[in-house]
């Protein structure tokens, strides 16, 4: 557990960047002009700069006689092999680095660039720090020791490997087996069926998995950025599942991916298509009203739905609402996003509009951006420096099944961001009506991942406390997906609770109980309450209105 006393030792959001800078995009030549900016101010300052060059000279000295001069981050796995510190050769290698690393942060904070500029500066200076890392070139010591014990075939397979990257990845490392996976097959495999369709959804409904089932539907909300299946990957970590077998009625949404014929469908398009969605899971199950789970953007899209149904005084509809790692607070700090000025976000819109879609390829790199070690030079050195396949990893394999944005939800998403609508009531409008969240008198629970670097956890925090109605906020310890997937039995699951919700969420941290184990059994209790009286199974899925259709997973999530 950490030490609540010290602030330092506060969970912290992405450093760098987030979904905002995924959605907008950063240019290469805003990176240019900073880098520009760089050498200007090399040049603008030769006695400072001087003088860093000396003190990292001196410090390339000692480590040149043997001093080991700084400590390399436990955590940092790049430099886990015992060689980087038993060889003197890269022993001196690896200080060399991490002492060009620190002084070239020393001399960007001692620079006069202005506040923005010097985190600019940053940004970049450590997405060229962990490009130039050591462990990147073909004489880190796995690949030499690879390349040895497999008579000289590693280097051809990662050559091939590359080439392949190349002509079919964008020329970005393959997170995953491609083959290794199938839809239908060894993915989203719960028995269900497509019990009502639309131009931009199906409507999934799950067998049960109980004797006995609540009445109250649960359905759920996906991301408009990934396919639904995150939520049915295997058995035993499935969350459609987990609520099956503990007696909820489960429907899920389908999105479909749209090419540019769709190019208008924007957030009132999603939002009118759950709204249907919701009164078809209603008129199959008796119910009058639904809960409904969104996660991510499809937190945003039940949140808008709600606001909507509210300002029609329709809210009867939706008994209770839980938001899985969802911004409604859009207001993000980082340095990625200093480079999205007006002209930036302007053609941003634009190249989308003209294209008729954002395409989710482009977004998946700047999601690798992210975390560049993890996402991008882990599987450098992986497939090309040891010649070897990307593992098969179901959660990877989902990550890289890429989807479109249409391009008016895509600028919707951006004046989002921009404007951060929903803080105010009336910012925001879907369906010709005006968003008042604080007039939205529904019981929520949300959960926020200490370590998320897509949604940080202090913004989800906040959304919340734009929520009316009764309102919980669990923090899992963990990152975007797996604050998601959550199952109970992982020995490593544990969250932080406090029913008191403050303005400040560091200060609701410190005063908030860590407990052990997922948070997926407080929800199903805090849920089952929400969800009427139990009844005798009903096997059969759909009605008369709206029959079952094709068995699960359907049609839409096949598309490319």
């Amino acid at each position: 557990m950490r030490d609540k006393s010290n602030p330092a030792s506060l969970p912290a959001p992405a450093t760098f960047m987030n979904a905002q800078s995924a959605v907008v995009g950063v240019r290469g030549r805003d990176l240019l002009s900073t880098m520009r900016l760089l050498a200007a101010q090399s040049l603008k300052n030769p006695v400072r700069s001087g003088r860093h060059l000396l003190a990292f000279g001196g410090q390339l000295g000692r480590v040149l006689l043997g001093d080991t001069l700084h400590k390399v981050n436990p955590q940092d796995a790049r430099f886990a092999d015992p060689t980087w510190h038993l060889n003197p050769f890269y022993r001196r290698s690896l200080q060399a680095y991490l002492a060009w690393q620190k002084q070239l942060a020393a001399w960007i904070d001692d620079s006069d660039l202005s506040a923005d500029d010097r985190a600019r500066a940053r940004f970049l200076a450590s997405l060229m720090s962990d490009a130039l890392s050591p462990s990147n070139s073909p004489l880190n010591p796995q690949a030499v020791k690879e390349l040895f014990n497999t008579g000289g075939s590693s280097a051809f397979k990662g050559l091939r490997h590359l080439l392949d990257d190349l002509l079919h990845n964008d020329g970005l490392p393959s997170q995953v087996s491609k083959h290794a996976f199938e839809v239908g097959r060894n993915l989203a495999c719960t028995p269900g069926a497509v019990v009502f369709r639309n131009e931009l959804l199906e409507l999934i409904q799950y067998k049960p998995m109980s004797e006995k089932q609540y009445l109250r539907p649960l359905l759920i909300v996906p991301p408009q950025i990934n396919k639904y299946y995150i939520f049915d990957l295997s058995n035993d970590k499935s969350f459609v599942q987990y609520a099956l077998k503990n007696g909820l009625q489960t429907f899920m949404i389908s999105w479909r991916n749209p090419d540019p014929r769709h190019r208008e469908w924007g957030l009132s398009s999603y939002v009118q298509a759950v709204e249907e969605a919701v009164d078809a899971c209603r008129t199959i199950t008796g119910s009058k009203d639904v809960n409904l789970l969104g996660a991510c953007a499809g937190g945003l899209t039940i949140a808008a739905l709600q606001g909507h149904l509210q300002a029609r005084r329709q809210l009867r509809k939706v008994a209770s609402a839980t938001y899985m790692v969802s911004l409604l607070d859009s207001q993000i700090d980082s340095p990625a996003m200093l480079f999205a000025d007006e002209e930036t976000l302007e053609s941003a819109k634009r190249r989308s509009y003209q294209h008729g879609v954002l395409d989710g390829r482009d977004m998946a790199r700047v999601f690798a951006w992210m975390r560049p070690n993890d996402l991008i030079w882990n599987y450098w050195i992986n497939n090309y420096l040891l010649g070897k396949q990307p593992p098969a990893f179901d959660i990877l394999y989902w990550n890289n099944d890429n989807t479109r944005l249409p391009a008016a939800l895509h600028g919707d998403l951006i004046d989002f961001f921009k404007h951060n609508p929903l803080s105010r009531a009336g910012g925001l409008e879907v369906c010709g009506t005006p968003v008042d969240l604080a007039k939205v008198n529904v019981d929520s629970f949300s959960v926020a991942g200490i370590n998320d670097h897509i949604t940080p956890w202090d913004a989800v925090y906040r959304s919340t406390l734009l929520l009316g109605g009764n309102r919980r906020f669990i923090l899992s310890n963990s990152g975007h997906i797996q604050s998601i997937l959550n199952p109970p039995g992982n020995p490593k699951a544990n969250y932080y609770e406090n029913t008191k919700l403050t303005s400040d969420p560091r200060a609701w941290y410190h005063d908030a109980q860590h407990q052990q184990g997922s948070w997926w059994p407080q929800w199903l209790e805090w849920i089952q309450a929400r969800s009427g009286e139990q009844r005798e199974t009903v096997m059969a899925l759909g009605n008369q209105n709206h029959p079952a259709m094709e068995t699960a997973p359907g049609t839409y999530v096949h598309i490319r």
